[in-house]
């Protein structure tokens, strides 16, 4: 589609002007300002083993470095406090957080001692969802996200998951069999992939509605520089000419009909229509956890729908903590060192780890607002003009003119804008792109890398 390459190309032009990491000498991120909601991101760099699509910070896991990285996470994360933050919400993302499990509870138990938390959000992978782990996450974690990519053997021995986390028939029983223990189960899967065929991936939807996850989030596959010639080499040349079918028919399948089994909560993020948090927490939900959290706040309706993959969608602002960490505040993004020794240190030294920042200026913050609004599926135009002192129309007329030309507004009026089905494409197209910037951006801390840690990944 003729608007969707054009949309991409100009949103992978203005990335490379403002995603560019100049080296600091800040110690510290910025203070909180009062009144406004901060969620808290911690990153947990370790795999069993690395997978070729993923540009995160991540290290092959080893005991002798995870566990002095999560003391010092727990450092770092005073360090937010003692400046005077409080969040009601924690995005623990990697990595695979959960490989090391107590570490994690007693992450988690310390972020509840300190800070107003009302929900906290994991990633883990397929063979973590056992009951030993699943009973310790049980309270701790009100979301969980599990890295599935595709329910078809063929395509998860391509990506070298089969022989990690089992067979699509057995993942399909270990999410059956985690859902109940959670608020909101999300299945993440990746689409488009050069092997998958529209068959496949209307299997992969069928598997998903069968599994009972109570929400998934499919992404389109994001070739960044870094990882795209070994994409190349393991799953073949990413074909972005057939994406939009793909999407179209995801978006059908998922929500069409007088009758739709999911409804949009992002672009790329669905839950599940049948879905009753007071009839799915699990039955088992022990006394010892059940006290860390208020179960009021859990099975509230709103709650529910506010539980997102994109963070980014329910709070524009959020410090992060942890190695390759980005931290997003005041209008500009702080990048902690991909390092896990300079991470170490910097933190026994007292002081963040943040080796590079770079700063928006008005337009690079409208331009963010307008994607991150538009994939949540509503821009508010009366915050908008608060925020920024003049219109969306006049603070980026470019930008809306082409996509009211496109067909993209299913409402524009004084007081908001939604989007068509063509438009959540398009914001799905420019999301792509926006990622695919800010991998560029983790190539660029990751280059710094002591000699060492390049090795270690790299060989």
């Amino acid at each position: 589609m003729l608007s969707e390459r054009l949309l991409s190309l100009a949103v992978e032009t203005t990335s490379k002007n403002y995603l560019k990491i100049n080296r600091t000498t800040d110690t510290h991120v910025p203070g909180p300002q009062p009144g406004k909601r901060y969620m808290l991101y911690m990153h947990v760099p370790f795999c069993q083993k690395l997978c070729p699509y993923c540009s995160f910070n991540r290290f092959p896991f080893s005991e002798k470095r995870a566990v002095p990285y999560f003391e010092s996470m727990r450092k770092e994360m005073r360090m937010l406090y003692d400046l005077g933050y409080d969040f009601d919400s924690v995005y623990i993302g990697g990595g695979t957080p959960t490989i090391m499990i107590d570490e994690l509870c007693a992450t988690i138990d310390q972020a509840r001692e300190l800070f107003s938390i009302k929900e906290v959000s994991s990633e883990t992978n397929p063979n973590h969802l056992v009951p030993a782990i699943l009973e310790k996450l049980e309270g701790r974690v009100q979301r969980l996200s599990v890295g599935v990519q595709s329910f078809d053997d063929g395509l998860l021995k391509q990506m070298d998951r089969y022989d990690k986390y089992g067979c699509a028939d057995e993942i399909v029983k270990r999410i059956k069999l985690a859902t109940p223990y959670f608020v909101s189960m999300n299945a993440d899967m990746i689409f488009n992939f050069p092997a998958q065929t529209e068959d496949m991936l209307i299997h992969d939807i069928e598997r998903i509605v069968e599994s009972g996850c109570t929400q998934t989030t499919f992404y389109p596959l994001m070739a960044s520089p870094s990882v795209e010639r070994q994409l190349a080499k393991t799953v073949g040349k990413v074909d972005y000419d057939r994406e939009q079918r793909f999407y179209e028919i995801i978006d059908e399948l998922l929500t069409g009909g007088n009758a739709p089994l999911f409804t949009h909560s992002s672009a790329w993020t669905y839950n599940r229509c049948d879905y009753n948090v007071g009839d799915t927490v699990h039955a088992g939900f022990s006394n010892k956890n059940r006290n860390a959290i208020d179960l009021q706040d859990v099975v509230a309706e709103d709650h529910k729908a506010s539980m997102i993959d994109e963070y980014v969608v329910q709070y524009e602002e959020y410090p992060a903590i942890g190695s390759g960490g980005i931290t997003y505040l005041g209008g500009s993004l702080y990048v902690n060192t991909f390092s896990l020794r300079e991470y170490s240190e910097a933190i026994e030294e007292g002081r963040m780890s943040i080796m590079g920042r770079t700063d928006f200026n008005i337009h690079d913050r409208m331009r963010y607002r307008f994607l991150m609004q538009l994939f949540g599926l509503r821009l508010d135009k009366l915050q908008w003009e608060r925020d920024f002192g003049m219109t969306v129309e006049n603070g980026l007329p470019a930008e809306m003119a082409f996509m009211k030309l496109a067909g993209a507004f299913a409402t524009d009026t004084p007081e908001e804008l939604t989007l068509t089905p063509k438009g959540r494409y398009l914001t799905v197209a420019m999301m792509r792109q926006f990622f695919i910037g800010v991998n560029n951006l983790r190539d660029q801390a990751r280059a710094a890398l002591p000699v060492e840690e390049r090795e270690l990944l790299f060989g």
